[in-house]
């Protein structure tokens, strides 16, 4: 019974919290573009879109994927390793944003767990996830780039 009330409770903080959100940012027309992608709901469109800023500043989506840290940090030349990188380059909020909605994706979408679900046969649990955040961070850079909503078979097709 004292956990539904707190339950209850956190759940009014949070909305009020949305309200406040919604009623202090500006929000760019790439909010509701965003908010088209399976997963993210209505926090993560902003949270991606403020920490992103204008997509323009990103050469191509490769440059935008390892500023969301969704990539490895590797440094090979002529086929050596030659070192790690740096790991903690990129935005630590978007990266954050990217799993969340990942997770949610594998809720609400067939396509998002098929592709999940093949890339876990293979690979470790948190592997899958990352590509699957990689998949989903450079649909939002064409997204925000176009102007246009998600399309789940440019995605995944």
């Amino acid at each position: 019974m004292a956990n539904l009330a707190v339950l209850h409770t956190l759940c009014a903080e949070i909305e009020a919290l949305e309200v406040i959100l919604h009623k202090e940012v500006k929000l760019r027309p790439q909010f509701d573009i965003l908010k088209s992608a399976p997963g993210i709901g209505n926090i993560l469109p902003a949270t991606i879109m403020l920490e992103t800023g204008t997509i323009a500043r990103f050469a191509s989506v490769g440059h935008f994927s390892s500023y969301c840290r969704c990539v490895d940090s590797k440094r090979i030349s002529n086929g050596k390793k030659k070192g790690e990188g740096n790991a903690r380059n990129g935005n630590r909020y978007l990266a954050w944003a990217f799993v969340e909605a990942t997770a949610g994706a594998l809720r609400c979408c067939p396509q998002a767990r098929r592709f999940y679900d093949r890339k876990k046969s293979k690979r470790h649990p948190v592997v899958a996830m990352k590509a699957l955040a990689h998949k989903l961070a450079h649909a939002a850079y064409y997204m925000m780039r176009e102007g246009k909503p998600f399309d789940l078979d440019r995605c995944f097709g």
